[in-house]
């Protein structure tokens, strides 16, 4: 499912010859490179012009109807149709489409059910969880009591008797679910029931499964969780951007909380471009995308392991695995691999696993994703293709020559799977 864009940048060229190569070199290595960061895709062509539109010159602040600047007809339009789409998306009561990111929508969703030092129960960061769910320097951390749950050790998968021990022992005000490396099936509706037996709230950040959600490949939060956030750029294959759904009880409060809350005017390009990711998620294709995404993770994964390494918890159910690098390669950190595989124009991200005991810089973990690749018009026989170059890269050590013949093999690859004409 390729895309076609202008590669040229004529009022760019004119206005900053500077700035010109440094954008067609991006195009270039998007083009050249397999991207396997879970949290990456490649938009349309529809949204990057809705992204670059005329709606980045206005100030719309405040919702529509309710806007404090003249001249907002357009914008509320815009707004509307984003937000009544996703509502048709994910059959939820209310929707805010106006956060800038995931953490700015999870953000608004703790100041409206938070007080300061109040607890929060969430994943720990070194199992799959995300920085704005808890980690001491971000905001999170710093405004609330966190305590963290972790995957079993033997399944690596989540523990529910010990997230509901954890849950009576901790009565937290609000619990977390959903993860940015967590390679299973959630089940949100158990992540509910502990919430409700001990009084709390139950926010469900779906960011890297939004677009199998949206489509029925993944058990949906919404109809139990109180609140939904997300991102718009993993899966939903949007623009760069957040959202919230919630329940209706709970949308008087989370709107005032994004405005005026933590946010001033609403980035209304990025809002226009969000209505058009939403409207392509709304179409039958957008099902069969999502379906090859789990295909193509499958297939991946299942190669990978043939060939003598290791993931957590055995495998995925989702669109991204994480590589244990300690069996095969002992003395290898994430980082390194990360470096080789990206010599050789294969994207990745080093990743800390559970229970790891390198540091976040280091890691012994890679995250691997199959969105992008995806996108570009890949399937399983490539995604074969990609586990072989992988564990060549890996098997090396680095080996220069072997870099440089993969990454003329991967060239190859993308040629065949153009990403922008």
């Amino acid at each position: 499912m390729g895309n076609t864009a202008r590669s040229r940048f004529e009022a760019i060229a004119e206005a900053d010859p500077e700035i010109l190569p440094v954008m067609q070199a991006e195009v270039r290595r998007q083009q050249e490179t397999i991207e396997l960061i879970a949290s990456e895709n490649h938009v349309s062509t529809a949204v990057l012009e809705a992204l670059g539109s005329v709606f980045t010159n206005k100030y719309a602040e405040g919702y529509p109807g309710k806007r404090y600047y003249g001249g907002c007809e357009n914008m509320d339009a815009v707004e509307d149709l984003a937000r009544q789409r996703l509502k048709r998306l994910f059959g939820c009561d209310h929707a805010n489409v106006q956060p800038h990111s995931g953490s700015q929508a999870n953000a608004a969703v703790y100041l409206a059910v938070l007080q300061p030092g109040d607890t929060i129960l969430s994943l720990d960061l070194a199992h799959g969880g995300h920085l704005s769910h808890g980690l001491k320097v971000n905001m999170s951390g710093l405004l609330f009591k966190i305590v963290a749950y972790g995957v079993d050790r033997k399944t690596e998968q989540f523990d529910f008797a010990e997230i509901r021990r954890l849950a009576r022992e901790a009565r937290p005000k609000l619990i977390i679910s959903g993860a940015s490396a967590y390679p299973r099936t959630i089940d949100f509706d158990t992540f509910s029931e502990i919430a409700a037996e001990v009084g709390a709230v139950h926010m469900a950040d779906i960011a890297h499964i939004a677009g199998m959600v949206a489509v029925g490949l993944h058990p949906s939060p919404v109809p139990t969780a109180g609140f939904v956030t997300s991102t718009t750029h993993k899966t939903l294959r949007g623009p760069r951007g957040g959202l919230i759904m919630c329940k209706e009880e709970f949308t008087k409060k989370l709107d005032s909380r994004i405005f005026p809350g933590t946010q001033g005017g609403p980035l209304m390009h990025c809002i226009a471009a969000k209505a058009v990711a939403f409207a392509e998620a709304l179409k039958p294709a957008f099902k069969s995308y999502q379906e090859q995404i789990l295909r193509n993770a499958k297939a991946l994964a299942e190669s990978l392991v043939a060939k003598g390494n290791r993931l957590v918890s055995g495998g995925t159910d989702n669109h991204l695995m994480l590589l244990d690098l300690r069996p095969a390669y002992p003395d290898v950190t994430g980082k390194q691999a990360e470096d080789w595989l990206v010599a050789s124009n294969i994207v990745v991200n080093k990743n800390m696993i559970p229970f790891d005991e390198r540091t976040p810089t280091q890691t012994s973990g890679l995250r691997i994703g199959t969105p992008a690749a995806t996108t570009r018009g890949m399937k399983e026989a490539e995604m074969r293709t990609v586990a072989g170059l992988i564990d060549r890269v890996l098997r090396s050590g680095g080996d220069a020559a072997t870099i440089a013949a993969v990454r003329g093999e991967v060239l190859e690859l993308c040629r065949q799977f153009l990403l922008y004409d």
